[in-house]
């Protein structure tokens, strides 16, 4: 898995995004400035195209921090509870501040993650039968626990049908000013770069680290802080993506190994990559009609972790 390649598909994927979609529309058709093409092109799928790339990345890289940090491959947003307890906060947004701006939103929605995620390492150092497969089952639970609350207090204040279509993972309503709180990800995607050789040696267990000199509770705190913020950003922009933070880390770890400094642009791109080809079927398979991003990754992604969950039982 060289990164040429990498960059080389998300090039001509990008090309395609771009001209995929419900209004036709050809490079020769932007050479108006001035038609209605153009005006959709930028409006459009531009933003579209630029949320896929920064919304795959930033979920890929999530998930490569938070399975460094527990040390166990099944680890991520997905099975740690950390989307569910962004679901959470996005609630108690809308019920207690009911007049909330978007950023006012992602405070609190934030803030559920970061504890969401804290709450389920805390579990995770307390549970003494470390298996690779049980652990991953174990925040499943967690998180379906969160959902369960979210759920039942949706219902009771009656606005469980606006949680279901906020939450819903779907690009085809990204436009130009409705997708650049995404860029938030752009710095936490720099600081984890900066941060990567820490997290290698975090991840390698509490007692090696600190006997290496590192500061291990903090490096672990800034790493749940970076994901909460990705994961925050996404789902209040794009809506839930599972599995995408679980499953491109093992794919490049397969190729790359765990260094995470070395595997960290493989992993952006390749999480990049995959976004855009599950969004581009999504649009071609009913065509003009779409099916949401949150389905196709959900559909495709489910299938791979469980190939992932048999593999890592016969290679344990």
């Amino acid at each position: 898995m060289k990164k040429r390649y990498l960059i080389t598909a998300v090039i001509l994927l990008s090309f395609v995004s771009l001209f995929v979609g419900a209004s036709r529309i050809t490079p020769a058709d932007l050479l108006d400035w001035r038609s209605e093409e153009t005006e959709i092109f930028l409006i459009s799928r531009v933003p579209r195209l630029v949320a896929i790339l920064l919304a795959g990345a930033g979920m890929s890289i999530a998930g490569l921090i938070m399975q460094q940090l527990s040390r166990n491959k099944f680890v991520s947003p997905t099975t740690a509870g950390t989307l569910d307890a962004t679901k959470l906060g996005i609630l108690v947004s809308m019920l207690i501040f009911t007049n909330a701006t978007l950023l006012e939103k992602m405070a609190v929605s934030f803030t559920f993650a970061l504890l969401g995620t804290f709450l389920f390492m805390q579990i995770l150092d307390r549970i003494k039968f470390k298996d690779a497969i049980f652990i991953p089952l174990v925040g499943l639970m967690f998180g379906n626990i969160l959902s369960s609350i979210t759920t039942f207090f949706a219902f009771k204040a009656n606005v469980i049908q606006n949680m279901s279509a906020w939450l819903q993972g779907d690009f085809s309503m990204i436009m130009k000013g409705r997708y650049e709180l995404l860029y938030i990800s752009v710095p936490v995607l720099i600081i984890t770069y900066l941060y990567a050789n820490r997290f290698t040696v975090a991840g390698m267990g509490e007692d090696f680290a600190k006997n290496l000199g590192l500061a291990y509770k903090s490096i672990v705190n800034i790493g749940l802080v970076l994901v909460a913020l990705i994961t925050t950003t996404v789902v209040l922009t794009v809506g839930l993506i599972p599995f995408l933070g679980l499953i491109i880390p093992n794919i490049v770890s397969i190729f790359k190994g765990d260094h995470l400094q070395k595997t960290l642009p493989h992993t952006a791109l390749l999480g990049a990559v995959f976004l855009l080809i599950c969004d581009i079927l999504g649009r071609v398979i009913i065509f003009p009609y779409e099916i949401s991003i949150s389905l196709m990754v959900g559909v495709i992604g489910s299938a791979i972790f469980l190939f992932l969950l048999f593999r890592g039982k016969a290679y344990a």
